[in-house]
């Protein structure tokens, strides 16, 4: 079998990859479900208060240790990552259509990611840029796909499409800041650390709202959201994610985000029965093109099989 990076088999990736894409793309339709009922900085909150309990247990029992030696970067990562990418989508979620978060948050996460990584080093090649356009072009024709064309823009949409764009810029600051730690520690521990803290920053934020004193009201289906979140999409997607950025870098590994509107097609059609629509199956085929394009290994990059001459 071939391998395109040492130690990882071509399966385990596509196989990571799409179920990180799963994970992310149902974080939205939970979001939106929890927010009906709970305000964003409490309902973000549970979530990573969730997370975290899940994620102490695994760090105990794989005894994987908190990066505390790096504390700074962690803190920095989980200030971009946990705190203001949080925040800021939750917050734009409630002033802007679905459709629009699906469509900014995936197409710029890996942008500025690819731009952030060329401050540790990580190369920008044309290859890349290509990959990553094609890519945006992918995702956007999953979205338009099956929107209406014509709505009205107005201010209060416009401020979320900003707040969502903020928060991508975050996540891509995060992931930046991440690949500098998980290079040496162990991503199990540096996940736990940073939804700890994560989890700290945010706490004082819901004595801004209702002081948690609606939580005992809460329907099952808020907590039920609150647990998607919690587990699904950030136990879950948040381990694949730094995982992929400790293998392949922050530019690559940010390429899960590309996946959600693909893996919402599929969400959609199995949960919800509904068809895609052809126009979106294209756009999936795109977003598809586009990844494969950033992954592979040019032909300088890859290992020749024939021996140097003597």
């Amino acid at each position: 079998m071939r391998r395109y990076y040492p130690g990882v088999s071509q399966p385990l990736v596509v196989l990571a990859y799409a179920t990180a894409g799963v994970a992310l793309a149902a974080q939205w339709t939970a979001a939106k479900i929890g927010l009906g009922a709970a305000p964003p900085f409490e309902l973000s909150t549970m979530r990573f208060a969730i997370a975290s309990a899940l994620l102490v247990v695994v760090a105990l029992a794989t005894r994987s240790p908190l990066p505390l030696r790096r504390w700074r970067p962690v803190t920095a990562a989980a200030a971009f990552g946990f705190l203001g990418f949080n925040s800021l989508a939750f917050l734009g979620v409630h002033l802007t259509p679905a459709s629009d978060s699906a469509l900014i948050v995936p197409t710029a996460i890996p942008v500025a990611t690819a731009l952030f990584a060329t401050l540790i080093h990580e190369r920008l090649t044309s290859q890349k840029l290509f990959g990553f356009a094609v890519a945006s072009v992918g995702a956007a024709v999953v979205i338009a796909g099956g929107q209406q064309i014509g709505a009205d823009l107005s201010t209060t949409r416009l401020l979320g499409d900003v707040l969502e764009l903020a928060g991508a810029i975050c996540w891509a600051a995060c992931l930046t800041v991440s690949a500098l730690v998980v290079r040496t520690e162990s991503v199990v521990g540096f996940v736990t650390m940073a939804s700890l803290l994560g989890t700290a920053m945010l706490f004082p934020l819901g004595f801004l709202e209702q002081s948690y004193r609606d939580l005992p009201t809460w329907s099952g289906q808020t907590w039920l959201a609150a647990g998607i979140l919690g587990v699904v999409s950030t136990f879950v997607a948040f381990l694949i994610f730094f995982w992929a950025v400790s293998r392949f870098g922050a530019s690559r590994g940010a390429l899960i985000s590309y996946l959600a509107p693909v893996a919402a097609l599929l969400i959609a059609f199995v949960v919800l029965g509904e068809r895609p629509l052809p126009l979106q199956l294209v756009g999936a085929v795109i977003v598809l093109a586009g990844v494969r394009l950033v992954t592979r290994k040019t032909p300088a990059a890859m290992p020749s099989a024939r021996p140097a001459p003597a």
